[in-house]
């Protein structure tokens, strides 16, 4: 395993640190109301099949990179529908349709967001209709229609399939569950993030509210990440360090950080990260993430398989673990980092650090997963 953590498949493409950090509870709180993390929490606890998702220890990766702790969240046992969307979506969806009574809900998604969203309409009888791009997986697609949707694929990337759906809805007076915001639309994501932050209750609960010192967060436009630091903000005394990471090619908070302002990228090569591909950052999440992450980060598709593979093979934790192409990119950051000594000492992560990792899915697409085990197997072999 050695040789395979110090190759050059583990490095980082860009990092950036925030000058504008400047960490206040009580507006990231007024960003993502309180109120609206109250009633995700007691909601979501309430569903019949809610238990919180296993936190796990990678002990043999902490022993390898010397470091105290890291504790990995694997959203791969979220409901039956494997992701930390399950959380989101399907919240929404509950709160909208108690609020307008419609009858047909709408999203744009790169897979596990949609079958949140029409997990939640199939457990209330309303419809659904699913706008995805030409790069979703057909598998993807099936597991949303055996949830009861109506997918519509739309040729173009995901932002394409964003502005077909927001055509189609408004034409068909359907209500939009997107977690992405704009002008005049932001109350619908917010709900979405206060449902992610469960997520969040759960590790603090479990570790009793430990000192975590550093947190990597996935970002696509953001939600997730933002969510997370409101989780903490809302249930924590221990205020940690926020690594945001994304794909090189889809750097949308990166840029958008080291400009001071919501920057959005011209994405010319899909990342195989396919949720976290998104050209721009929510405006709701960069209230939060825009004085609240330390820093960010982006990698390469590189890593992704091998890391697939480490986590299977038992190789980084005593545990088996399957996890997505989107579950991995917070190991291959950390690994990154601590081969850079120089980023190392930047984020002051040492042999005291208590790390947080969220390993946000799990087997959402069998045929991505064996592609990804294979290739991963392959290159572990060869180096």
């Amino acid at each position: 395993m050695n040789s395979v953590l110090k190759s050059n498949i583990f490095s980082i493409s860009n990092f950036v640190k925030n000058n504008s950090y400047n960490f206040k509870k009580d507006q990231i709180l007024e960003s993502l109301p309180d109120e609206y993390i109250e009633e995700a929490v007691k909601t979501i606890c309430s569903w019949e099949t809610y238990k919180p998702t296993p936190l796990v220890e990678l002990d043999k990766l902490s022993n390898h990179l010397n470091i105290d702790k890291i504790y990995y969240k694997d959203e791969g046992f979220r409901f039956h529908l494997k992701s930390f969307k399950a959380l989101g979506g399907a919240f929404a969806v509950d709160k909208i349709v108690k609020e307008t009574k419609t009858n047909t809900v709408a999203t744009a998604t790169a897979g596990n967001h949609g079958r949140s969203v029409a997990w939640g309409a199939q457990r209330l009888g309303i419809n659904c209709k699913i706008f995805i791009s030409e790069f979703v997986s057909e598998e993807r697609a099936s597991a949303m229609r055996s949830l009861g949707a109506e997918v519509i694929r739309v040729k173009g990337n995901y932002d394409a399939s964003l502005k077909e759906c927001l055509k189609k809805s408004k034409e068909n007076n359907w209500e939009i569950v997107q977690d992405v915001s704009w002008e005049d639309y932001m109350d619908v994501p917010k709900y979405i993030m206060a449902g992610y932050s469960v997520m969040i209750k759960e590790i603090i609960d479990e570790l009793n509210d430990q000192k975590i010192t550093h947190v990597f967060l996935q970002a696509g436009v953001g939600g997730m990440a933002a969510a997370a630091i409101a989780g903490f903000a809302k249930f924590s005394k221990n205020i940690p360090s926020f690594i945001i990471v994304e794909p090189k090619d889809a750097e949308c908070v990166l840029e958008s950080i080291k400009n001071s302002k919501p920057t959005s990228i011209d994405i010319k090569k899909e990342s195989i990260m396919g949720g976290m591909s998104c050209g721009d950052v929510s405006t709701v999440a960069w209230e939060i993430l825009k004085n609240s992450a330390n820093y960010c980060l982006s990698i390469s598709d590189e890593g992704v398989s091998s890391t697939v593979a480490l986590l299977s093979n038992k190789d980084l934790s005593k545990n088996k673990i399957i996890a997505g192409e989107c579950g991995v990119p917070g190991i291959i950051s950390l690994i990154s980092l601590m081969e850079d000594q120089e980023k190392a000492k930047e984020v002051r992560i040492n042999e005291n650090s208590k790390i947080l990792l969220i390993g946000c899915e799990g087997l959402t697409d069998q045929k991505m997963y064996d592609q990804l085990l294979s290739s991963g197997l392959e290159k572990i072999k060869n180096v």
